[in-house]
């Protein structure tokens, strides 16, 4: 049995939208964790990929019997810090126990010292492929095309428009109409071929 996350906050516990990151860290975790926060606060997207998860993840397991087992969004959260950083599960297993912020991305309070075991991690985390994290991935990408729509080029034309931009009246190409509008407007032709003559 499977929550995707659990609903009622702990005491001390900080709404994964409030965390703050250090604008000025260069390091690739705060980036990765800037990602997810707004996963998290775009409610549609977030219901999407958590039906992929539910059934991606263990899809003939049921959901509704059994131990409560890892919480989705925290099988998301390691398995996107495990691939993006390309770590293995003892850099994890160090990572979720230890650093402060994924702890309070994986919904942790403070002074919650309840830690992830070993196997525990690579039990659940390894059912987070390479192949699942596309198809999250295709999911941002249609959500990112959808808040930001291409908008058609317009056509500049009007008084604003630059006369270079403006369309100009130009002959065919002809060879002899291409010399001799390069023989009037090159003065060093215009001198070449006055002394040919």
């Amino acid at each position: 049995m499977r929550a995707a996350q659990n609903s009622q906050m702990q005491i001390g516990e900080l709404d994964i939208s409030q965390i703050k990151f250090d604008p000025k860290s260069r390091d690739d975790i705060p980036r990765i964790l800037k990602g997810l926060q707004h996963l998290y606060m775009d409610i549609p997207l977030r219901a999407k990929i958590f039906q992929l998860l539910e059934a991606e993840i263990s899809p003939q397991v049921s959901k509704g019997n059994g131990r409560p087992g890892m919480a989705l969004w925290r099988i998301l959260v390691c398995g996107v810090v495990r691939l993006d950083l390309n770590a293995d599960y003892d850099r994890l297993h160090e990572l979720v126990n230890h650093h402060d912020t994924i702890r309070e991305m994986l919904g942790h309070a403070s002074f919650d010292k309840e830690t992830y075991h070993y196997q525990t991690l690579k039990d659940n985390i390894s059912l987070f492929t390479p192949e699942l994290l596309d198809k999250i991935n295709h999911l941002v990408v249609d959500a990112g095309h959808a808040l930001v729509k291409k908008k058609k080029a317009k056509r500049c034309v009007g008084a604003a428009t630059p006369s270079w931009l403006k369309r100009t009246y130009t002959s065919p190409p002809t060879s002899t109409c291409y010399s001799t509008q390069c023989a009037k407007s090159s003065p060093w032709l215009q001198s070449g071929a006055t002394s040919a003559a």
